[in-house]
């Protein structure tokens, strides 16, 4: 027995002493990944200490503040890239960073990015969405629309969780937020297929559609459906003075839609689920809805002020009231006593305070980036590979590039948050209006699809088990594809008729 108990004891590694095995103690208990968590946090401070005060970067750097910003740039890529400490306390922690280190001395213009009117526009469309989800209307309103398929095809089901997920965008202000309420939803339809290949297509079909392109895609639609839109609008406000409303937004970028058919009819050719139906999915789906009873009274009163304000952003340029500034006044009215009967407690606990904390502290990094000049000597680092060549090169060339560094990058906040502020200084530099030129770059950031680890709402719908890594990938690159042609040939035309024209500098 004491033999092996001795090879039992000589098999396992040891456990770390000390202050080590301490903090990877902590963090399994926390359920994070030791090694990645301390390497990533230990990484990010070197390499802003090496950036700071070790490196010259003076031929293309000239000032300390930009050289400061550039530093917590590649502090804060490394902590989102490795998560290795909570996106709210990056978020907080960037304008402490630009205090700290003298790039942004004073602390109201280092927390510039927390009073934005977009960013109050958030934390009230956070708040709205607590509000939907606590008297589980977001359920209600997923259920309703997917009981009204009527159809056990697979094309219906994608076509009616499509529908689900725009009607979501209005009240759940993130992709992966959406994703993850269309998550049990999507379960249940898929758990109705049996397990031949053309099911198993069927499966992969569904998902990939509705958990990742049509949370993510269609968040571009609607302004407050997807982060970079805030992050892109609060700079153009910043940096330019030019105000884009939640309408305008809206029809700047209803065109996109048209990308569906064609993401559809990829995912078809590769997929072949065009004979496949399942038996049974709507009537599991009327079931659902039928148990949540009628729509009560103060769910209608929910809706009906939302809808009030949702109204109020379409009408900014009649009423001349900041949206963000309508979603604080819509708050007002949904907390006046008896007005609802949900606690506050309830509401608090569903609210997504981190995100809007981290994005607080990205529009404020994006915000110095402009601020110290950093943005202005990375876009004229990268001028020379672009100057001389057409628009069409060039969007090109961008849109190849951002695709390229968005495969090391889990966050699409994160990558916008940086792009952005270069693409506004570049756009003078190529005669190019700035607009519509950081909007392209910017928004073809979105379609990251090459692997499941470049956005969240595809690592949740990879953990359903329904498609690998090849199966995502041989989709995503003909939807990147098509995605570049439409924003060159569609959007861009879009944007000019619209007041944005690309080939025309902006004039202030």
């Amino acid at each position: 027995m004491e033999k092996v108990s001795a090879e039992v004891h000589t098999s396992n590694p040891r456990p770390a002493k000390g202050i080590l095995g301490y903090l990877i103690k902590n963090l399994k208990t926390r359920g994070k990944p030791p090694r990645k968590t301390l390497i990533g946090y230990i990484a990010a401070w070197v390499a802003f200490a090496v950036i700071l005060w070790g490196i010259d970067f003076s031929s293309i750097i000239p000032t300390y503040s930009a050289k400061a910003v550039l530093a917590i740039i590649v502090w804060a890529s490394i902590i989102w890239i490795t998560e290795a400490i909570p996106g709210a306390i990056s978020g907080l922690m960037i304008p402490m960073l630009l205090v700290v280190t003298k790039a942004v001395p004073k602390i109201p213009s280092a927390f510039s990015g927390f009073t934005l009117n977009v960013t109050f526009l958030c934390l009230g469309a956070f708040i709205f969405a607590a509000i939907l989800s606590s008297a589980k209307l977001d359920t209600r309103i997923a259920l309703t629309v997917l009981s009204q398929i009527k159809s056990t095809k697979v094309s219906k089901i994608i076509l009616g969780l499509f529908s689900t997920c725009m009607g979501l965008a209005l009240v759940i202000p993130a992709a992966v937020a959406r994703s993850a309420t269309l998550l049990p939803v999507v379960n249940g339809i898929t758990a109705l297929f049996g397990d031949t290949k053309a099911e198993r297509n069927a499966k992969k079909a569904i998902v990939i559609s509705s958990l990742v392109y049509a949370p993510m895609v269609g968040g571009i639609v609607f302004l407050t459906a997807h982060m970079p839109n805030v992050i892109m609008v609060g700079l153009f406000d910043k940096q330019l003075n030019i105000q884009i409303s939640w309408v305008q937004w809206f029809w700047l970028h209803l065109p996109i839609v048209g990308l569906f058919p064609i993401m559809y009819l990829i995912l078809k050719f590769f997929f072949k689920f065009q004979k496949v139906e399942v038996e049974g999915g709507i009537e599991k789906i009327k079931t659902a809805k039928e148990e949540l009873g009628k729509t009560k009274t103060y769910e209608w009163t929910i809706l009906f002020i939302f809808g009030a304000a949702a109204t109020m952003w379409c009408l900014q340029d009649f009423h001349k009231i900041k949206t963000g500034m309508v979603t604080l006044m819509a708050l007002g009215v949904f907390f006046i006593p008896g007005i609802l009967p949900l606690k506050w407690k309830t509401i608090q606990d569903k609210t997504i305070w981190g995100t809007w904390l981290l994005l607080g502290g990205a529009l404020s990094m994006s915000a110095a980036m402009g601020s110290t000049g950093l943005a202005g000597n990375l876009a004229a680092v990268i001028h020379p590979f672009v100057a001389g060549k057409g628009w069409i090169m060039i969007l090109l060339i961008m849109m190849c590039g951002t695709q390229f560094i968005r495969l090391g990058m889990l966050s699409n906040v994160a990558a916008v948050a940086m792009l952005a502020p270069i693409l506004i200084e570049m756009a003078p530099l190529l005669h190019m209006n700035t607009v519509a030129f950081t909007l392209l770059v910017g928004n073809l950031d979105t379609f990251a699809f090459v692997m499941p680890t470049q956005i969240t709402a595809a690592v949740i719908a990879y953990s359903t088990g329904t498609f690998s890594m090849v199966d995502y990938a041989k989709v995503g690159f003909p939807i990147i594809i098509c995605a570049i042609l439409w924003s060159i040939f569609v959007m861009a035309p879009w944007y000019a008729m619209n007041g944005f024209p690309l080939w025309q500098p902006l004039v202030q």
